[in-house]
């Protein structure tokens, strides 16, 4: 099934950041020629509406990652002031995402603002999780991936519904993505992820290097998302669970052991 908003656009995408409850992200992208948007996990509906008024801009679309309260706990609230928009979520997220209208499976497809995003089945942290990749466009260099609770700036997110095994699968997916793709996460959790990292990968330079960067961005408030996947391949050990020197630190015999018992450390961290 591809499901598709046609709209005729000329000017690129805009996504924009938006913090919400104590470290969550909503991420508004805004198509300018015709003036319309659409938001990824809208947990609270207020600064996505404040911003929407900002742009003059009405919403046409809501793309859930997964079923989560601090990801879906506005739809209703925009769906009553902008009752056209659609909402689409995941395939086995049926009955859990309010007002969800379009249900994805892994190979959909969704489009905007002349960007067509290719749909991944991500299951892991829940049964029923997706993520959203825009591959760039003719005048963009880089992907754009919003991938909910899936993979995080330095982590990944708790094994809520699923096992070891389908982590290492849907994170997999997003590893083989193009290096020059933002990874625009949902939590701001980078700094406590990479104080987890260091204590399994020790001598990894460019993680030494990161930590000391998101320590001063974080120092002056600054945001660490979106990060990218080059990043994540260097210094994430939830993207590393087949490097000899970390399946030797968590004494496994598999990839999979590996990433579990790391996630299992990070749990308890």
């Amino acid at each position: 099934m591809s499901v598709i908003l046609n709209f005729e656009i000329a000017l690129p995408m805009q996504i924009h950041r938006l913090p919400a409850f104590s470290d969550n992200y909503i991420f508004v992208l805004h198509d300018p020629a015709q003036n319309i948007a659409a938001v990824v996990d809208p947990a609270d509906p207020q600064p996505v509406l404040r911003k929407l008024k900002d742009l003059g801009a009405d919403l046409v679309a809501i793309f859930n990652t997964h079923h989560h309260s601090d990801h879906v706990g506005g739809n209703r609230r925009l769906l009553q002031v902008f009752p056209s928009a659609v909402v689409y979520g995941g395939e086995q997220d049926r009955g859990r995402i309010p007002g969800q209208q379009h249900f994805l499976k892994e190979g959909d497809q969704v489009s905007f603002a002349n960007r067509t995003a290719d749909v991944y089945f991500v299951p892991g942290h829940t049964r029923a999780h997706i993520a959203y990749y825009f591959p760039p466009g003719a005048e963009e260099g880089w992907g754009e991936l919003f991938c909910g609770d899936t993979l995080f700036a330095g982590g990944c997110g708790r094994l809520f519904e699923g096992t070891p095994a389908q982590m290492v699968d849907s994170l997999s997916k997003l590893r083989n993505l193009p290096e020059h793709t933002r990874v625009w996460c949902a939590h701001e959790y980078t700094l406590k992820n990479l104080q987890f990292a260091l204590t399994v990968d020790l001598e990894n330079l460019h993680l030494k290097n990161r930590y000391q960067q998101v320590q001063e961005s974080r120092s002056q408030s600054r945001p660490t998302v979106p990060s990218d996947i080059g990043l994540e391949k260097q210094t994430n050990p939830f993207l590393r669970w087949d490097q000899p020197n970390l399946i030797a630190h968590t004494k496994s015999n598999t990839p999979v052991q590996c990433f579990a018992r790391l996630r299992g450390m990070k749990d308890q961290f």
